[in-house]
């Protein structure tokens, strides 16, 4: 999700935060059990990543080994997921959309097919500090703007590779989705900067990012919704032109650089196109009822499971943190383009999204693209758009050049491996090695 935390229990998790940082919480692994998730459910390790030692601030994590990796563990790559929001919990990417295993309507846990740690170790990242099941001493500390976000996710990221030593000759791959456009970019450019000055024991071994359905140049994305809208058939052109003023506002207030107020105005016109369409979600258009997140807090409110995941049973754990995206109301209409242009330059990029978000989907994804500097921008948009399959099924379409690469999945919305968990999975494979797309994917571009 983007710019729309919800839920009431953020003040409560602040207070309990400074108490559980006394706690030394060990790593959960598969000797352990518990009657809410069996034992073959846990995840690898689980547990906390210290980003300010001083205060005891900390990032919750959970990894889950590669099930069937093609070559040594020390040369199987590694991909970090991270949610969107701002402010919204990775244990909703781990139990609802692609992690090994996903909360069903019983609130009971079953393997999900199309999990992303098929061939990659998978580490789950709530992030910033302050959400989900991670720890803030307190607000304050919470980072208000992207670099902010990125120095303490390069601490964790440093800090879990530390854990074992055959992490640390393995690539790493980044990738989330929603707002995560701009943490995805922000940790990727921070990594590029940072390494050259670090001694190469301490380097991450960044191979390339990938963003899902990403906020990352929020004045030119907001632009386009009413476009959008229009000619999916969705509002008349009254609708529209009511819509393209409202954008234009948001556009205004960028320009003048009211970030905050921009932030408000952005998510006016979303309402105000929810309230045009009627649609039970913007994230997916085809819905009649909203993503049922609800099941992950339903399951993650349960003692054992907190317990078996090595967090401190008084944690209450919400969706989103109404405080981290109050903290962070001022960074959303902040383009993180920029970080974008030097990691095409210097590494590999995959931009997906699913065909049916009216929010962060294809057109505003393309209407970025294409302001891009970035000197094989040219190439890229003359690029053969190639149909892709997943076994022998039409799956969606990818466009590539240099170290970018942008597909578009069928059939799915905002939350690409909720919808299409098979074939989303290519996204974590490495089994279709016809075509490397320059990400941790490989998609078979022969058909």
């Amino acid at each position: 999700m983007d710019s729309q935390p919800s839920t009431t229990a953020t003040l409560v998790h602040l207070l309990l935060s400074f108490s559980l940082l006394l706690l030394t919480l060990p790593s959960s692994s598969s000797s352990s059990y518990s009657s809410s998730i069996p034992a073959e459910a846990l995840p690898t390790k689980s547990g906390y990543l210290v980003v300010n030692s001083t205060s005891g601030s900390s990032i919750f994590y959970a990894f889950y080994e590669a099930q069937k990796p093609i070559s040594s563990l020390s040369k199987t790559p590694l991909l970090i997921w991270l949610q969107g929001g701002p402010g919204c919990s990775s244990m909703t990417g781990n139990f609802y959309e692609l992690g090994p295993w996903r909360v069903n309507h019983a609130i009971q846990l079953e393997p999900n097919d199309g999990a992303w740690n098929r061939a990659l170790g998978l580490l789950f990242l709530d992030n910033p500090i302050g959400t989900g099941f991670s720890i803030a001493a307190n607000s304050d500390e919470i980072p208000r703007d992207q670099p902010g976000v990125a120095k303490h996710l390069f601490i964790a990221i440093q800090s879990f590779v530390a854990l074992d030593p055959v992490f640390k000759s393995r690539p790493i791959y980044i990738t989330g989705e929603s707002y995560a456009g701009k943490y995805v970019p922000a940790i990727g450019y921070y990594i590029l900067k940072k390494n050259p000055k670090l001694p190469p024991n301490q380097r991450v071994n960044l191979a390339g990012v990938a963003i899902g359905n990403g906020l990352t140049d929020p004045v030119t994305q907001v632009a386009t919704h009413a476009v959008n809208a229009y000619f999916t058939g969705l509002i008349n052109d009254k609708h529209r032109i009511q819509l393209e003023e409202a954008q234009n506002n948001v556009v205004k207030l960028v320009e003048q650089k009211k970030w905050s107020e921009a932030t408000d105005a952005r998510s006016e016109v979303l309402q105000s196109l929810q309230n045009m369409t009627g649609l039970a979600s913007l994230y997916d258009m085809r819905r009649k009822i909203p993503y049922e997140t609800y099941l992950v807090e339903q399951f993650l409110s349960n003692r054992d499971v907190k317990r078996a995941l090595g967090v401190n049973e008084s944690m209450v754990w919400e969706d989103c943190s109404d405080t981290v995206g109050e903290v962070l109301r001022g960074d959303v209409m902040k383009s993180a383009k920029y970080m974008v242009e030097l990691l095409v330059k210097e590494s590999k990029v995959l931009l997906y999204q699913g065909q049916c978000d009216l929010r962060d989907g294809v057109v505003s994804t393309e209407a970025w693209i294409k302001t891009l500097k970035w000197e094989m921008l040219s190439e890229f948009l003359n690029a053969e758009r190639k149909v892709w399959k997943v076994k022998e099924e039409l799956a969606g379409y990818v466009q590539k050049w240099g170290g970018l690469s942008h597909a578009v999945v069928l059939g799915a919305g905002h939350f690409v491996p909720t919808d299409q968990a098979v074939h989303s999975q290519a996204f974590g494979t490495r089994e279709s090695q016809i075509v490397k797309t320059g990400f941790s994917i490989y998609i078979d571009l022969s058909k």
